[in-house]
């Protein structure tokens, strides 16, 4: 009886341990499930807590599509590709930030040839008494930030032939406005150049740089809450007109420039921010800024820049959600490392 009383001991214990096993299978199970959800519904612990004045875009988001031929040259706080036919780019693109329209450094008017562009490119003796300015592409205003950034902005390949109430009038309105996008959204990316689809052109100096008769300028802005994109396609003369009698789609601007901008937006977000255009979306006013007033912006810590993106990342329900997720995942997948370890010391 004895050994019988050991024997249902012995089976008890057997079952209560299979019992176990199978329990702690079950919860290694869900653990594993858990930690496996909650890393494909929440960002990396990482990611979550890196700096908040990282950009969360695509590198080189402003870049057109580069065709066969084409050679990217690359300036400090701007590329471009060069058109040897015209002399002068066919586009330049550019990132512009809140933080850049505040620059405090002042231009040198330091206007050169390119020694970047291999063929050559036009020269200050093209446009010498030739009646028309040497009209910035990406303005010397945008690249206040940095003083190697604002000399280059004066490579001539970054000009173009501009009639000079062109020029210095609603053009320069148009740059002034683009500051105020870059401003107001924190970030916009532009690509700006001569609409050179058009042709035959007239042509100043031995090298014969083309006279465009129609400038564009394209605008994405990639920062939440609302992505949207703009173009402008404005005539080489003088205008009294609003600048938002020149505004178009992103995709009109394609059709007259042939340049297709930019691919690397998902095709089905690009198809739907360049075929319209909100004009009532945009600040449409001119960014003005005193030497004051940007020496106090670069003065205050932490920026404004990096104070709204802190409200922004955790002042919402969605944030704080998703941060109590973060630590979770993070938390979970510590335990499971753990349990793992001393399973297997098992």
């Amino acid at each position: 009886m004895a050994r019988t009383r050991a024997n249902s001991g012995k089976k008890k214990t057997q079952a209560n341990r299979k019992h176990t096993s199978r329990r702690l299978f079950g919860a290694v199970l869900l653990l594993i499930a858990l930690t496996v959800a909650l890393w494909l519904i929440t960002p990396t612990h990482e990611d979550y807590h890196a700096p908040v004045d990282q950009a969360e875009v695509l590198a080189g988001l402003e870049i057109p599509m580069l065709r066969d031929g084409d050679v990217l040259v690359l300036h400090t706080g701007f590329a471009l590709v060069y058109n040897e036919t015209h002399e002068q780019a066919d586009w330049v693109a550019y990132e512009l930030t809140k933080e850049e329209v505040y620059g405090i450094y002042d231009r040198s008017d330091n206007f050169r040839a390119d020694p970047s562009i291999s063929t050559g490119s036009a020269s200050l003796a093209d446009y010498r008494s030739s009646g028309y300015d040497r009209g910035h592409l990406i303005p010397a205003a945008d690249l206040k930030w940095s003083t190697e950034a604002l000399s280059d902005s004066f490579y001539l390949s970054n000009m173009s032939p501009q009639q000079p109430e062109f020029n210095r009038g609603i053009w320069s309105k148009l740059e002034a406005v683009v500051r105020q996008f870059a401003a107001t959204e924190g970030s916009v990316h532009v690509v700006t150049g001569p609409v050179l689809a058009d042709g035959p052109y007239e042509r100043i100096g031995d090298n014969g740089v083309s006279i465009p008769k129609f400038y564009f300028k394209v605008v994405l802005d990639y920062q939440e809450p609302i992505l949207k994109a703009i173009g402008f396609i404005l005539p080489n003369a003088g205008s009294n007109q609003p600048l938002t009698s020149f505004a178009t789609s992103v995709d009109r601007v394609e059709h007259i420039t042939g340049i297709d901008f930019f691919p690397q937006l998902p095709d089905d977000l690009e198809r739907q921010l360049e075929a319209r255009f909100d004009i009532d979306a945009w600040v449409m006013k001119e960014f003005q800024a005193s030497s004051s007033e940007r020496e106090l912006y670069h003065q205050q810590e932490p920026s404004e820049a990096t104070q709204a993106a802190v409200q922004s990342k955790n002042g919402s329900p969605a944030s704080i959600i998703t941060g109590i997720l973060v630590e979770l995942k993070h938390e979970v997948t510590l335990f499971a490392f753990s349990l793992l370890s001393s399973l297997i010391d098992r």
